[in-house]
């Protein structure tokens, strides 16, 4: 799964990684948790082009008649979201990508976990494939959220879970974004784990065990 990540990458970076048409507006995050406001890109279809904007972490279908469901959503099997009537509908429709610099994960060791920071060796942020939803109460209010999509793990995530997000590379990003495309197998190819040998991994403080911690300690390697 993945429960944990950071976003600390400059709002040049993500403009420029997303080709955005704005600058957004970002504060670095060292351990961003469910529930908490995560930001994604999706294409706003009135004007064509790509919008950053801020999704709750935890998808809450829109048929859902309490959004308390959306603790339990953080997270989607790619390999059955297709079938999954959470999952479904916004497969085809509602698809974004979830800016992302590094996540974490959790690695047991004799009666403990260690945690551990993962990002890509070379590039400042990368992009886990998402999925969104728009959620409306009977009084009105409204709620956009969203889930990160997950894969089977590479030999890099494979001693650490077996579970990994789905990371995007950035040639695919259109076809992910594009509304037309409502075919939930062209889209199954985009489901492989992300190559191994483009991505790092090291030991962080048990700090980052607490959603309340969000400081730059959260990501620096411990150990050595």
């Amino acid at each position: 799964m993945c429960g944990r990540f950071a976003l600390t990458a400059s709002p040049e970076q993500i403009a420029l990684a997303f080709s955005l048409a704005e600058m957004p507006t970002l504060a670095p995050r060292y351990n961003i948790a469910p529930s908490q406001p995560v930001a994604a890109v999706r294409l706003n279809r009135d004007i064509g082009q790509r919008e950053l904007t801020h999704f709750h972490w935890g998808l809450i279908p829109s048929w859902a008649k309490d959004p308390a469901i959306g603790y339990k959503m953080i997270n989607a099997r790619s390999e059955t979201a297709a079938e999954k009537p959470s999952f479904r509908n916004a497969l085809k429709y509602r698809r974004c990508l979830v800016p992302v610099s590094g996540f974490y994960e959790w690695q047991k060791v004799g009666k403990g976990k260690q945690p551990h920071y993962i990002h890509l060796a070379e590039q400042p942020v990368l992009a886990i494939a998402g999925l969104w939803e728009h959620w409306q109460s009977a009084d009105g209010s409204e709620i956009e959220s969203c889930t990160l999509l997950t894969t089977t793990p590479n030999e890099l995530m494979r001693p650490l879970h077996d579970r990994m997000p789905v990371i995007l590379h950035p040639d695919d990003y259109t076809l992910w974004l594009n509304p037309q495309q409502t075919d939930a197998a062209a889209l199954q190819p985009l489901f492989r784990p992300f190559p191994a040998e483009l991505m790092t991994a090291y030991p962080v403080s048990t700090l980052v065990n607490s959603p309340m911690n969000d400081r730059p300690e959260c990501v620096m390697r411990v150990g050595d």
